[in-house]
């Protein structure tokens, strides 16, 4: 299974996200986090990524006569630039599409904490127009990666919340035949 099969499924891509950071969770945490979804689902989709090598067994122990698992991350789930480059159209649109409704889904249960407060958590869903050559494209793009990924190094602490940042960015219009893209 490559990797955008994996991640294909929202279910899946909302567990390596749980999963992501380091975190080491148990299925039934998994399924606390993902409480939307019918616990047997959670298992089926952990099972599928641990048979990808997305996840692995971090350690088990006893619970009541069963076996409960630990899984964490292999490694970072990337889809790389020649993958994307060879995707087509639909591709584009299977990907986006289980991107949002995964999206939905967290933003859904976010909603039904207990204490959810957008505004006190800042949520932002804001869209703007933004009109960029190439160049000012490319140094906005790498100054929000760079931005993130120092971000992305923090580790868990009791006065940290997990936050969800998911950049969308696409040109909305043919560009002009001497602008490039």
């Amino acid at each position: 299974m490559d990797v955008m099969e994996v991640l294909g499924h929202p279910v899946r891509l909302r567990v390596v996200q749980a999963l992501a950071g380091g975190r080491v969770l148990t299925t039934s945490q998994l399924c606390e986090r993902i409480s939307d979804v019918h616990k047997a689902t959670v298992y089926r989709h952990v099972r599928a990524l641990a048979d990808a090598g997305v996840v692995e067994v971090d350690g088990e122990h006893r619970v009541r006569g069963a076996v409960e698992r630990r899984y964490r991350l292999r490694e970072r789930v990337v889809i790389d630039a020649d993958t994307v480059a060879a995707m087509s159209p639909e591709d584009h649109r299977r990907t986006f599409a289980t991107a949002m409704a995964a999206l939905i889904s967290e933003f859904d249960a976010y909603l039904g904490l207990d204490g959810a407060d957008p505004v006190t958590d800042e949520v932002g869903y804001r869209q703007h127009v933004l009109w960029l050559s190439r160049e000012e494209r490319a140094e906005m793009i790498e100054e929000l990666r760079a931005t993130i990924v120092a971000r992305m190094r923090n580790e868990p602490a009791p006065h940290r919340r997990r936050h969800l940042l998911s950049p969308i960015l696409f040109p909305v219009e043919t560009p002009p035949p001497d602008a490039g893209a």
